[in-house]
């Protein structure tokens, strides 16, 4: 019988297609995959470490796959892996730990699945993560994350990343676009780019430190692959997001009006404590920008609360800030100290209380600011793709600039491409619609 094998990915969006890569790599194996709650001969936790709910969760993860299967090989890889392997290989039932590298070969570490007395440990330094591994990850058959671009040359004082992924470095323009056919060819509608520092794409495209392409030869390419129908930009930073840039976007068919842009804090203040690479006016300049050439975009936004520093007066120079930026939602992270960074060593630290008071705030106003958003939808046409699960009898959507809808479960309207009239807002906060008309425009 095929030995099973099954995966959990905690964090990004890159954790993701990594984690499909590497499972794909198990089923050229000869392994079968399945879902993590049911029993199989090995277990993989694909590990994330942006913050300390992330480490905590490792146990509780562990535990889910033991009860499942007390006999189960269990191995973690990712960013906690690479960071902190002793502590993940003492955790009960883990029997293998890889790092930043290592976790590409796995399958390359796995004989005969049996349990070990104590858990192996291989890992590189982090300095040898130099080259590129491509990945891309296909969830419910609607949207890909397909993965351009790994590590981070920046030194911002609260983040492991660099740590944990090493040097900035990228996917060749030949392999990204060879990927984006591949995951076309799958009948796959949406393509969302990902990596640590999208927009340093093309540095260490073949090995060296200058940039073969720039991030705007990348969007220009992809949007000449033919098949593709939405190419979706994930987090992006504002001083890597460039005028060039945005107009091709505006004027793209295929690139949506959706942009997700790292902030952390608006006090100018605490972004040089951050060491982040632009000031609150150039983040500023960013959103006019987007709005001036594409009125109905969607604009996300990181947000640090809490930070060393962040004393009442900085927390509120951010909530003002942001409560005057026209942007549509926010993504609210509440400081916690990670080993081996400068931040955790600065003076005036945050009471948690205060920064768990300071992260309800922020998450309050991203409430307001997603309804507002959504207001300002209302009325108009827009196009839907559905996606292919059912919640509590209804099935979810997204327009091209982020807005998402629901309408009670259709298996046929799954991975299909509706004309729609944004009509309300109901309780939940999602607009509810119209079909224009029960043409599909895409199945």
């Amino acid at each position: 019988m095929k030995k099973k094998v099954a995966f959990y990915t905690l964090g990004c969006k890159l954790n993701f297609s990594e984690t499909s890569t590497i499972a794909r790599g198990f089923q050229k194996e000869g392994f079968d995959r399945v879902d993590f709650s049911e029993k199989a001969d090995m277990y993989v936790i694909n590990t994330c470490s942006v913050t300390e709910n992330a480490d905590k969760r490792f146990k509780t993860i562990v535990k889910q796959a033991q009860k499942a299967n007390p006999d189960a090989f269990v191995a973690a890889i990712g960013c906690y892996a690479q960071l902190k392997p002793e502590e993940l290989v003492a955790v009960d039932g883990v029997d293998l730990v890889l790092g930043a590298t290592e976790k590409f070969n796995i399958t390359d570490y796995v004989n005969d699945l049996s349990k070990n007395d104590k858990g192996e440990i291989h890992s590189c330094e982090i300095d040898a993560a130099d080259f590129y591994v491509g990945s891309y990850a296909i969830g419910d058959r609607t949207r890909a994350f397909l993965k351009v671009q790994d590590g981070c040359d920046y030194k911002c004082t609260y983040c492991t990343i660099p740590l944990a992924r090493g040097i900035s470095r990228s996917d060749t323009l030949e392999n990204v676009l060879k990927n984006a056919a591949e995951i076309s060819a799958k009948g796959i509608k949406e393509i969302v780019l990902t990596g640590v520092n999208i927009g340093d794409y093309g540095k260490g495209e073949f090995g060296n430190k200058k940039h073969e392409h720039t991030f705007l030869d990348l969007v220009k390419a992809l949007d000449d692959v033919a098949g593709i129908h939405r190419l979706r930009i994930s987090s992006i930073e504002p001083n890597l997001l460039k005028n060039e840039t945005i107009d091709f976007v505006a004027g793209s068919a295929t690139f949506v009006p959706h942009f997700h842009i790292p902030l952390q804090s608006g006090s100018d203040a605490l972004l040089k404590l951050m060491k982040r690479r632009y000031m609150s006016n150039l983040y500023v300049d960013r959103v006019k920008k987007i709005k001036a050439t594409m009125p109905d975009a969607c604009i996300g936004v990181d947000v640090i609360v809490g930070f060393p520093g962040e004393t009442d007066e900085l927390f509120l120079e951010t909530y003002n800030f942001l409560n005057q930026l026209d942007i549509s939602y926010l993504h609210v992270f509440t400081y916690s100290e990670r080993d081996n960074t400068e931040a955790a060593t600065m003076n005036g630290v945050v009471p948690k209380k205060v920064r768990a008071k300071r992260s309800k705030m922020l998450r309050g106003l991203s409430v307001k600011k997603r309804r507002a958003f959504y207001e300002s939808q209302l009325g108009s046409q827009r196009t839907v793709l559905f996606e292919g699960e059912n919640k509590e009898g209804y099935i979810h959507g997204f327009t091209e600039n982020y807005v998402k809808v629901k309408v009670p479960w259709n298996p046929a309207l799954v991975n299909t491409l509706h004309s729609v009239a944004l009509t309300k807002i109901d309780e939940d906060g999602l607009v509810r619609f119209d079909f224009v008309s029960d043409k599909v425009l895409l199945n």
